[in-house]
């Protein structure tokens, strides 16, 4: 199967959200994907030629007042040219977000990165999970403990540090990164063999 390359592109305040973006891209390199793992306030021409040539882009960010912080904001406004040319065209994409409270909406901030995402033209990725601790026989530490469709979403308090960041939130973005990972690999395959069998008809 293809090798397919991923970059998570994700901001942190506090650290918590960087310890998600952590299992994001170890689960994903886990599969045998080439990732990188690149803060929006510190990217380098390198980490955007990464993004550019990247099959799948996975965001990330806190819920800040509803939505992603002012520093992932920058960031996408500085994709308006690859926008205006859709240089992301048809890639994968997928997201991840965490915040001090249980709900906090963190759906907000999932649906912008999707709507982001959507604006580039690419195709975007679910977390693929059934909704964890919705009976009395579920508890906290099942995956998507929160029942999250459109993204990862986490939740821990704002008076820990990031050891307090939540085991079961860990493994749901594990999970995502695997997903992410396995789906763009299927689509790398697919394009390859395109291009052989248009290959083939122009021979």
């Amino acid at each position: 199967m293809a090798t397919p390359a991923i970059a998570v592109v994700y901001y942190s305040g506090s650290g918590h959200t960087k310890v998600l973006a952590d299992a994001v891209v170890s689960a994903a390199a886990a599969t045998g994907a080439t990732t990188a793992l690149l803060r929006v306030d510190d990217l380098t021409q390198e980490s955007w030629d990464f993004i550019d040539q990247a099959d799948a882009i996975i965001f990330g960010a806190p819920t800040y007042m509803g939505t992603a912080p002012s520093a992932f904001h920058a960031f996408a406004e500085k994709t308006a040219g690859r926008w205006a040319v859709q240089k992301w065209h048809n890639k994968l994409g997928a997201g991840f977000t965490n915040a001090a409270c249980k709900a906090g909406d963190k759906n907000s901030t999932l649906d912008y990165f999707s709507t982001f995402a959507a604006q580039h033209g690419m195709n975007w990725i679910n977390l693929g999970l059934l909704p964890g601790w919705k009976s009395t026989k579920g508890t906290e530490n099942d995956l998507n403990r929160f029942g999250y469709f459109n993204g990862a979403a986490a939740q821990t308090f704002s008076d820990v540090g990031v050891e307090g960041v939540h085991p079961a939130d860990i493994a749901t973005a594990e999970h995502l990164g695997r997903r992410v990972a396995q789906m763009a690999a299927i689509f790398a395959a697919g394009k390859t063999a395109l291009d052989r069998e248009l290959v083939s008809a122009g021979a």
